[in-house]
C-alpha cells in the first residue's frame, strides 16, 4: 500500500475483502495490527465507526465518517480576519472575513488573488499567519479534526496513484477516511456512475485523461457525504458536457451543505452560486448574492460598433469585455460609469461585467 505519514512515523492503509481497514508501519513486525481489522468506536453523531489509523499524538489521529441527519446540527463557517504571509513578505491573504451558511459560495478572482490559499486554510492543510476560521463555533486551526470529519476537499492539484484503478484508489481514500469496506463499495459504485466513470472503473488511473482524473477527484471529495465541500478549480480539464454535469451536481448539493467553489471561470459560478465573493490581492472586495452584484452595475454596461482598425485603440482606452466581428463592424462591449461613445447603447449587464468592473475598480484604487 502507498505509505503516508506525519512526523517520524509512516503508516500504510490496507483493505482486505471481507475485512475492515488496518494500519501498520511499513516493515513493522507482525502484531495486533498486522493485517487485522482495527477496532472502531461510535461517536454520538456518527452512524459509522471511528477507525484509528494513526497514533494519538498525530494531527490526523482519526478521520471518522460523519453522516448527520439534515437539520440535526447547524452548519456555519465563519472566517475571522484571516491573513497568510509567505516568505519574502508576500501576502496571500489580508484580513479576510466571511460568514457562510448552507448554499454554494462562488469564490471569484484572478489567478494569484489568494483563492487557493484560502481553500488550503479552510481544508486545514495550512495554517493562517493571523486570524482563524470556525466550524459551528469550533476553531478549526486549534481543532482541525472537527472539520476534517465532515470535509470533502478537491485541491487544485489533485494527484493519483497511476497503478491503481478508480475503484482501488477510492477504496484507499475511503479507508483513510474511516469508511467501512461494505459502505465504501456501495458509495464508490454510486459516485463512479455519478461522474460517468462506470465503464472505466477497472482501468489504471495512469491511463486516464486529465478530465477523467479530475472526475475521480470529484468522487473522492464526495465519499464521506461531506457537510463542507471545498472544490478548487473543479472544472479544469472537463469537457463542456462534463462541466454541465458537475454544475448540476453542485446545484443539487447546495441545499444540504456548505459548498465553496473557487474558480476564475465566471460561467461556472453563474450557473451554480447562491452567493458570490470577489477576491483580489488577498482581500475580499464584495460578498453578495448574484442579483445584488448585477444591480450594482445596472446602467454601466455598454455596446457600440467600431471599425476593425479602431479596435486596438478602444482596448487601450476602455475595459473591453467582449468583441464580436460582424458585417457592419466590430461590436464591442464595455462596463463603465459613463457612455464610452455617443453611439454606445446601454445593455443588460452580465455577471462577468460585474466581476470585471469590481476587479478593475480595485486595481485603480491600488494604483492611486
Amino acid at each position: 500500500c502507498p505509505p503516508f505519514g506525519w512526523g517520524t512515523d509512516t503508516y500504510s492503509i490496507c483493505t482486505r475483502v471481507g475485512a475492515g481497514p488496518c494500519a501498520r508501519p511499513p516493515g513493522g513486525s507482525a502484531g495486533a495490527h498486522s493485517g487485522a481489522p482495527l477496532r472502531g468506536r461510535r461517536g454520538p453523531a456518527t452512524s459509522l465507526p471511528l477507525i484509528r489509523i494513526l497514533p494519538q499524538r498525530h494531527v490526523l489521529a482519526s478521520l471518522p465518517l460523519m453522516i448527520l441527519r439534515k437539520g440535526d446540527l447547524p452548519m456555519e463557517l465563519t472566517i475571522e480576519g484571516v491573513s497568510k504571509r509567505y516568505k519574502g513578505d508576500v501576502w496571500g491573504l489580508r484580513d479576510f472575513s466571511l460568514d457562510l451558511k448552507p448554499g454554494v459560495l462562488g469564490l471569484l478572482g484572478p489567478n494569484g488573488a489568494g483563492k487557493s490559499t484560502l481553500m488550503r486554510i479552510l481544508a486545514t492543510t495550512t495554517k493562517p499567519t493571523a486570524g482563524t476560521a470556525r466550524w459551528n463555533g469550533i476553531d478549526i486551526c486549534r481543532q482541525p479534526n472537527k472539520v476534517r470529519a465532515v470535509l470533502g476537499y478537491l485541491p487544485q492539484d489533485f494527484g493519483v496513484y497511476p497503478n491503481l484503478n478508480a475503484v482501488e484508489f477510492l477504496e484507499y481514500i475511503a479507508a483513510i477516511k474511516g469508511i467501512r469496506a461494505g459502505d465504501a463499495r456501495k458509495r464508490i459504485g454510486e459516485l463512479l456512475a455519478l461522474v460517468n466513470l462506470g465503464e472505466a472503473r477497472r482501468h489504471p488511473l495512469g491511463s486516464f485523461s486529465g478530465g477523467m482524473k479530475q472526475r475521480v477527484g470529484i468522487a473522492q471529495a464526495l465519499l464521506n457525504d461531506p457537510q463542507l465541500l471545498i472544490v478548487d478549480e473543479p472544472t479544469a480539464g472537463l469537457d463542456p458536457e462534463e462541466r454541465v454535469r458537475f454544475r448540476n451536481l453542485l446545484s443539487e448539493l447546495s441545499g444540504e451543505r456548505i459548498v465553496i467553489l473557487s474558480t476564475h471561470i465566471v460561467s461556472d459560478v453563474e450557473a451554480t452560486a447562491t452567493e458570490i465573493a470577489l477576491i483580489n490581492n488577498g482581500r475580499l472586495l464584495v460578498h453578495a448574492a448574484p442579483e445584488e452584484l448585477l444591480r450594482a452595475v445596472a446602467g454601466k454596461a455598454w455596446e457600440w460598433v467600431i471599425p476593425s482598425a479602431e479596435l486596438t485603440a478602444a482596448r487601450q482606452e476602455h475595459l473591453i469585455t467582449s468583441s464580436i466581428r460582424r458585417a457592419d463592424g466590430v461590436h464591442v462591449r464595455t462596463v463603465t460609469d459613463e457612455a464610452p461613445s455617443p453611439s454606445a447603447r446601454p445593455v443588460t449587464p452580465t455577471l462577468e461585467d460585474a466581476y470585471l468592473y469590481h476587479i478593475a475598480a480595485d486595481r485603480r484604487r491600488a494604483a492611486a
